[in-house]
This record gives C-alpha cells, sequence and structure tokens, in this order.
C-alpha cells in the first residue's frame, strides 16, 4: 500500500520546532515529574530530549508549577538544552497566566483543553483571557479536546437537536461530531480574537481506536489547522504500543498529523522516555523520517537454540541508540543505516547482504563461525568468544568510513 501524500496544513511555530506546512512529523512526549520539583523536572526532560523528544509537555496545575517553569526553562538553557516546553493548562490556567507573567513568557506554547477551560458561563470568558494571553505573548496555542473531559455543552447542543430529527443519530455519531465540532468552534473563536491561523494546533484524543481514526479523518477533512496525533490513555506494555502504532499508522498512512505523541502508561521504575522511542520507531519503520540505525533480527526457532543472537542485537540496538546524540553531529545520514543480526544460516545470509552491516551467526549445528557482510559482500568471518566485541568494532569502523563528518 502507497502512503498518501501528507495533507497540506498551516506551518505553526513552536520555539525553534517547525509543526505542519509539509514540515517532516514532531515528535513529542510528556513529563510526569511534578512540575514544582524543578531539579527532577529538568532532570526528565533532559531524558526525553535526549532521548529524541522534540517538544516536551509539562503539568501547570497550580500556583507552585507555574512559578518553577521560567527556572526549568533557564537551567534547561544553561545545559544546553533548547527544547520547547509546553504548558498542559486545565480549570485555572486563565488565572495563573495572569498571575505568573513570567511562567506565560517563559512556555514555547499552551495546551488548552475546551472541555475544562470553564463551566457555564465562566467558559467563554476564561478561554478568551487564555487567548488573549497567547496573543500578547506570542505563543501558539494546542487546543486540545479530549474524550474524557468534553465539553458538555458543545454535546448537550447536539443532542438537543438530535432529538429533532425525523431518525435521530446515534450517540457514539453525536458525542464523535461534537469531540471534532469543539475543535473547529473554539479555533474559530480563537480567530476571532485575533490569535493567527499559525498560532493553532488541534486535537481530538480519545482511547478507542477505530474512533480516534474516523474522528480525525472528519477533522483533516474539514480544516487545514496543524493537527497533533495521539490515542490518549493508549495503556502500559505492549497494549499501549500496539493500540498507539495501529491508531497513528493508519492516520499517517493517510497522510493525516504533523506532531505525535505514544501516551503510554509506564510501568512502574520505568524510563518515561519509552514513549519518544516507541514515537520514533513508528516514524522510521513507516519511512516517515529516521533517528537512529535500525537493527533487523530473526524472531528465532528450533536452529537458534541459543539465545546469543537475541542478547547481541538487544546490545548492539541499545549501542546504536547510545551513540546517536554524539553521531547525529559528527556523521551525516548515519541515521539511516541498517544492520543485520540473524540467528542462523537460513535467512541469516540473505539479510545480512540486504543490509548496510550484517552478521549471520551460527544456529544448532552450524558451524561455530559468523560471516559478516558490508554493502552485500562478505568481508569477514568471526569466531570465537568475541564476536559481539568484534562486531561492534566493525560496526564502528563502518560507520567512520562510509559516513562523511558534517
Amino acid at each position: 500500500m502507497s502512503i498518501s501524500p501528507r495533507k497540506h496544513t498551516q506551518q505553526v511555530l513552536v520555539g525553534n520546532i517547525k509543526v505542519g506546512g509539509g514540515a517532516p512529523i514532531v515528535v513529542q512526549s510528556m513529563t510526569n515529574t511534578d512540575t514544582a520539583d524543578v531539579a527532577g523536572s529538568v532532570q526528565q526532560i533532559m531524558e526525553l530530549a535526549t532521548a529524541g523528544s522534540e517538544m516536551v509537555r509539562i503539568t501547570v496545575d497550580r500556583e507552585e508549577a507555574a512559578q518553577a517553569v521560567p527556572e526549568i526553562v533557564n537551567r534547561l538553557a544553561q545545559k544546553g538544552f533548547s527544547v520547547p516546553i509546553i504548558g498542559d493548562f486545565h480549570f485555572n490556567g486563565h488565572k495563573l497566566l495572569e498571575k505568573y507573567p513570567d511562567c506565560a513568557q517563559a512556555l514555547s506554547k499552551y495546551r488548552i483543553n475546551p472541555g475544562n477551560v470553564g463551566k457555564g458561563k465562566a467558559r467563554d470568558p476564561q478561554f478568551q483571557q487564555m487567548i488573549e494571553f497567547a496573543i500578547q505573548y506570542d505563543k501558539p496555542v494546542r487546543i486540545g479536546v479530549n474524550g474524557g473531559s468534553l465539553d458538555q455543552a458543545v454535546l448537550t447542543r447536539l443532542l438537543d437537536e438530535n432529538r429533532q430529527l425525523a431518525q435521530p443519530k446515534e450517540l457514539p455519531l453525536i458525542t464523535r461530531e461534537a469531540i471534532v465540532l469543539s475543535a473547529l468552534e473554539s479555533a474559530a473563536k480563537a480567530q476571532e480574537l485575533g490569535l493567527g491561523k499559525d498560532k493553532i494546533i488541534l486535537s481530538c484524543k480519545i482511547s478507542d481506536v477505530q474512533e480516534l481514526i474516523s474522528i480525525y479523518q472528519d477533522l483533516s477533512s474539514r480544516c487545514d489547522y496543524a493537527l497533533h496525533l495521539g490515542l490518549t490513555e493508549a495503556g502500559m506494555g505492549s497494549k499501549g504500543i500496539v493500540a498507539s502504532s495501529a491508531a497513528l499508522g493508519v492516520l499517517m498512512q493517510q497522510g493525516i498529523g504533523d506532531t505525535i505523541r505514544v501516551s503510554l502508561t509506564p510501568e512502574p521504575g520505568a524510563a518515561r522516555t519509552k514513549e519518544v522511542i516507541v514515537a520514533q520507531e513508528i516514524l522510521q519503520t513507516m519511512n516517515f523520517r529516521s533517528f537512529t540505525p535500525m537493527v533487523v533480527a530473526c524472531p528465532g526457532c528450533g536452529r537458534t537454540t541459543s539465545d546469543y543472537f537475541q542478547r547481541l542485537a538487544q546490545d548492539i540496538q541499545g549501542y546504536l541508540r547510545d551513540q546517536m546524540p554524539i553521531w547525529k553531529d559528527k556523521y551525516k545520514g548515519v541515521e539511516d543505516m541498517k544492520v543485520a543480526v540473524m540467528g542462523c544460516v537460513v535467512n541469516g545470509p540473505g539479510e545480512s547482504k540486504n543490509a548496510n552491516i550484517g552478521i549471520s551467526l551460527p544456529g544448532t549445528g552450524e558451524s561455530p563461525v559468523a560471516p559478516v557482510f558490508e554493502d552485500g559482500f562478505k568481508t569477514v568471518t568471526l569466531k570465537g568468544d568475541h564476536i559481539a566485541e568484534e562486531f561492534q568494532a566493525i560496526v564502528e569502523r563502518y560507520i567512520e568510513s562510509h559516513y562523511s563528518a558534517q
């Protein structure tokens, strides 16, 4: 199946990052630290940025958090990190932006949820206040609708209109329309207040894969705002990865989406950076962008009763990713390199020849030797107890000789 051309959307500048307008799809993440914990938040943001997150969202939920934002941004700059920081506001964002102008200025973008920016008569004035602050400080805004906090006024209005129809629509259709309309009406209101289209990004997140796909297809067909994709509350482990990959993959295949986040629930004690790695791998495996050399490895079978090739593949993939912060500034194009680590003679030589550099390890009962292929040709055969170290050295030499210095 071919990839549809990217749908043209209005370009938005977030800090130093271009979103939409044909720019590469951007990877975003979010911290789970207490924003008031400056040291902890700075450390996690640096970890996320080092892993490849190009924008990082932080919670700004109370005065202590708002007070911490300028110091967080300053410390990041002192450490050489220029990643744009996005403020996630709910319920009281208008008050925090008014009381803490240094916070309003330090952030690169504001995220506003029209479902909880204010209730009843307070909604429109409070939404207006936040948009006016965005205009005052020249900041872009993501109007982020969420199925779990949908603007009930919009939903109620559509339900009332639906009751008057001769053939009323089913509730899921009305809810879907309410989500899309909440985003579009809020964006239109923001423009009426003076916020330019080049300052607006929209998102409509829910946790159901098929519904999310339908919502973004509808949203994309009705506007040319830059769109942020994400399956909210994706879940833990393989479930979260599979669900996000399925939803985002289908949409990007259709040319929809300008920035993405994979909202994984981290396992206890696990690094927050996994959501960044998954987002990058979705983009790279679909050939939208390249971030780090990718390792092709076989799944193993009865011919590979030893786990040696698995450990080698894991070690090489980790080594390549760990080196990328250095290599990306040193070697042009190294992120496109493909490395094969195969477990036996069935597919090993073929896959190794198809990669830039590959190794075919001996399977069960095979001769204890491992041929290495570079650009389709066998260059050396490794044997003995130091195959892993020798192969890593070969990879390093290949990079030095094949990728020019910047």
